[in-house]
């Protein structure tokens, strides 16, 4: 092994193990007990500098085409358009290789086209703490009686109570259409100016100039969910999730007067019957009128007799109904470290 070790820095383990009929694998196995060859490999050399080459570009052509190349006609565009033009011009400095080698040994060799920058859109934090202080809206399809043909109905809900202030059903989905509905709406309910603040998410209908001029006209603040988030319309969502999923709900309405039938019936139940679980299981027409509190007093007495006759079956403490949300969020924020804000001041 030892003259395996000795030899094979100088012909290869390969040849002098073949040699001395050893079997590499012995050899290697061996090699950590019989350290590091006699006589190392000589350091490699380092490579001399290569010549430039008698067709390279001189220092002072180079320069130029930088120059070029951050010219203002050309600074947002690819060497390969920059080229093209200039060959249109009649005009030959070097080739696209070139100018993409000059780019790169500038650092400049990323994109240079003007592109569009999308905004960082923000995040919507909305709170409501009483009714018609914050609705969300929303529009969704109805299938019609033949493949391809639908229904829009349009929803208006109340945040904090969870009561549909409005609903519509149109055979289009269109601005003017959405701007009456919203505008009918918030008369009909008498809505001061100043008051409310209208939540959608970013459909064409909901961020059109008609629904952004009547908000601006009536004194409502508008807001919009962010691009492709569906959790900044939660309410909206969950309210259209409650209706399809109505064992009555149909694959397809025969006519829109069929859906209107329906919504009609299922509205009347959602304000009135559903007992929403956000809102303590109360129906949201008893939030949003103000008869919360009597209905829970009134729940409470019941629940006060019941503890009178069998103290014993409540083992904790006396039952309570569910209370009412004092605050609803869209997007609540997060809570601020005291640390961090004692920190920052």
């Amino acid at each position: 092994m030892d003259a395996v070790n000795h030899l094979s820095p100088a012909v290869g383990v390969v040849a002098a193990c073949h040699v001395l009929g050893v079997a590499r694998a012995s050899f290697y196995r061996q090699r950590p007990v019989l350290g590091p060859s006699a006589s190392p490999l000589p350091e490699p050399a380092l490579p001399a500098d290569r010549p430039a080459p008698a067709r390279a570009l001189s220092p002072d052509e180079r320069a130029s085409v930088l120059a070029l190349l951050h010219a203002e006609r050309f600074q947002d565009r690819s060497p390969a358009a920059i080229q093209a033009t200039l060959l249109d011009e009649g005009q030959y400095y070097c080739s696209t290789r070139t100018m993409y080698r000059i780019l790169e040994k500038q650092g400049e060799s990323g994109e240079r086209r003007d592109q569009l920058v999308h905004p960082s859109y923000h995040k919507p934090e909305l709170l409501a703490a009483a009714p018609n202080q914050l609705w969300s809206w929303d529009i969704t399809k109805l299938l019609g009686p033949a493949k391809w043909t639908y229904f829009y109905l349009y929803v208006i809900l109340d945040v904090f109570s969870r009561y549909v202030a409005g609903w519509m059903v149109a055979p289009r989905e269109t601005a003017e259409l959405a701007k009456q509905f919203i505008e009918e709406t918030i008369r009909k309910h008498q809505i001061p100016a100043g008051q409310l603040t209208v939540h959608a998410d970013r459909g064409r209908v909901m961020t059109s100039k008609p629904v952004a001029f009547l908000m601006a006209d009536l004194g409502v603040t508008k807001s919009h969910s962010r691009p492709y988030v569906s959790d900044d319309n939660p309410y909206s969502e969950s309210q259209f999730r409650t209706m399809k999923y109505r064992p009555e709900f149909p694959d397809r309405f025969g006519c829109i007067q069929d859906s209107r039938a329906f919504c009609q019936q299922f509205f009347q139940w959602y304000n009135e019957e559903h007992r929403h679980s956000g809102i303590g299981l109360l129906p949201p027409a008893v939030v949003h009128f103000g008869e919360a509190l009597a209905a829970l007093a009134r729940r409470q007495l019941v629940l006060d007799a019941a503890y009178q006759a069998h103290p014993n079956r409540f083992v904790r403490q006396p039952p309570k109904p569910l209370p009412l949300p004092l605050e609803v969020w869209i997007n609540k924020p997060a809570p601020t470290d005291p640390k961090t804000k004692e920190d920052s001041q």
